[in-house]
Formats: C-alpha cells, structure tokens, sequence
C-alpha cells in the first residue's frame, strides 16, 4: 500500500547534497574547538552554524529530534520548525550537530556532524526517551539475530548468517560504564569487541558495511544517535533495531508515566516508517568512517557521507571551502 507521507516528500524532494551544506557548516565551525577542553563552546558553534544553514535551505520541515526541549535551548530544538509554518510539515528532522561533543573537546576521534530526513510522520516518537539499547547488523544478517536473546546466543545467530566463525567477529561498543556487562559477554562468547570512545553513528553504519571490519553494533547509547542510525540504515539494507533503556533516574520517571515496554524491541521498520529518507555526515574529527576537517592555507577540507532513497545510493564527497 502506497504511504501518503512519501506522496508529499515526493512533492517536496531534498537531497543528502542538499544536507550536506548544513553538516559541512557545523563541522567547519567545530573545528577551532578540537582539543581545547571546552564542549559546551563547541557544541554552540556547531548548533549555531547548522541551524543558519537549515534556515537557508528549501526545507518544510519539523525537528523530530534536536538538541533538546525548546524551554531549555534557544536552536535547534524538539519541535522547531524549518519553512512554512502556515502548512503542515512535509518532512522530519533529526539532527547532531557535534556527535561526540566531550570527545572532539578532547581532541579524540569519532566527532561529526549529522543530519537525517525523512517524510512526516514516518519516525517513532520516542520522547521522553534519551538512551536506548541497539542493534545493528549488517544485510545478511537482517531478520536473522534476535535481540532479545542473550548475547552468546545473538553472536551465534550472526555467526550462522555471515558464515564466519564467532571468533573472528568484531562488535562495536561505546567504552561507556553502562556497557561493562555486555563487553565481558561479548568476550566470554570468544568474539572480539572494538571499544570506542564515541561514535555510535560511525559504528552502526560501519556494522551494515560488508568489508568494513565492523560485523555488528550493540550496546546503549543516545537517541538521536539511534534514529539517525535507523534512518541511514532503512536505506542501506541492513538492519537496526532499538529497546528503551533509560540511564538517569529523572528518565526513568518520565518514561515509567508513558508506560513503554522496556523490554520490546523496536524493528527498523518501526522506527522509520518510510524509505524515502536521506542521511548526510560530515567528518569533524578523523575517524573510523570519516576523515575530519583539515586546514591548508585559505582553504578547508570536508569529507561527507551523503546517502539517499529507497535504492541507498552512497556517495562520499570532499570538498574545498574558501575560510572566511
């Protein structure tokens, strides 16, 4: 059955070219803040430079997923709206302008700057949710690894779908204390475990790349995150899939007053509900999936993944600016 939300993003097309002006802005305006310990300084340039360049663009479109509610930030955030706000939107935003904030403070790899689009009304609301636990499994594995089983389990059914021996498979995880767990599981299965600092966008796109080194992603992480993951992922093939997992005690409050399942799994085709989407990244810090921003004279490098449609068409593309 043909969905009405792609017959308005059809009416209104935009492109991972298109995006990509708004994740190059906020990537070049991160840049001058690697290494100097201050990620609130960072975080600012980078929402700034974005939300100018959103602004600029032909979009109608909301912001499903921001930087966080409007009575606490002043740009970029829950429910801010691009274009006429007179008509119901076309389009839903998610967007993050520093992912890996601390990190790119601290000069560490993994930082980018990201944007995902997809028709209205085709992403799962997850608010108040801001952490969930993830999985993300490349094409040959899609439909084939339950999430709810237990972790030995999980490795054995990925192992079966891409004919490759436990041992020799790779998982990414975030270093994060709340991970502790499923990394000791991870090597007790005798599977190898790539530990990072940040990236969970890099790491779940790296998961549905085949050849990339990466077999699979799990783990909890952010939202925003997840949902941009999931909306790259919906149009490369692979699959991605979501639990609520809330961290902060205020968190688990607010979603116990929703009364969400904590222990439903959330299938890639509930969380974006269309494969009309676009996705673009744009390397602040050099890393696994991207190079970062490089400087050369009067000039700036910017290294971006743009990626689009129902075909999941790829393109990574570098360009020069000209510093202002």
């Amino acid at each position: 059955m043909h969905d009405p939300r792609d017959a308005r993003a059809d009416s209104h097309p935009i492109s991972p070219y298109d995006l990509r002006r708004a994740t190059e802005s906020a990537a070049r305006a991160a840049y001058d803040w690697i290494g100097r310990g201050d990620r609130a300084l960072a975080d600012d340039a980078a929402v700034g430079a974005m939300a100018a360049r959103l602004e600029q663009l032909p979009l109608d479109a909301i912001l499903q997923i921001g930087e966080g509610p409007r009575d606490e930030i002043s740009s970029l955030y829950h429910g801010q709206r691009f274009g006429n706000s007179e008509q119901a939107p076309k389009w839903d935003l998610v967007v993050d302008p520093l992912e890996g904030t601390s990190y790119l403070a601290k000069g560490m790899t993994n930082a980018m700057a990201v944007v995902g689009l997809a028709p209205h009304g085709s992403l799962l609301d997850l608010h108040p949710v801001r952490y969930v636990e993830k999985l993300a499994v490349p094409p040959a594995a899609r439909g084939r690894v339950d999430p709810a089983a237990p972790i030995s389990e999980r490795l054995r059914q990925l192992s079966r779908a891409l004919g490759k021996p436990i041992l020799d498979l790779t998982i990414y995880v975030i270093e994060k204390p709340r991970n502790k767990a499923l990394v000791e599981a991870i090597h007790e299965a005798g599977a190898r475990v790539a530990l990072y600092p940040a990236g969970d966008v890099a790491g779940a796109l790296m998961a549905v790349t085949p050849g990339s080194g990466i077999d699979a992603l799990m783990g909890t992480g952010g939202v925003p995150e997840g949902m941009l993951s999931a909306i790259a992922i919906r149009a490369m093939g692979g699959d991605f899939m979501a639990r609520v997992d809330p961290q902060l005690a205020t968190e688990q409050q607010a979603v116990e007053a929703t009364e969400m399942d904590l222990t439903r799994w959330y299938r890639l085709e509930e969380l974006v509900r269309s494969d009309k989407v676009a996705f673009c990244a744009t390397g602040i810090t050099t890393g696994l999936l991207l190079d970062g921003v490089e400087r050369r004279g009067d000039q700036e490098l910017t290294h971006t993944l743009m990626i689009g449609g129902p075909a999941g068409h790829r393109q990574m593309l570098t360009s020069w600016h000209k510093r202002s």
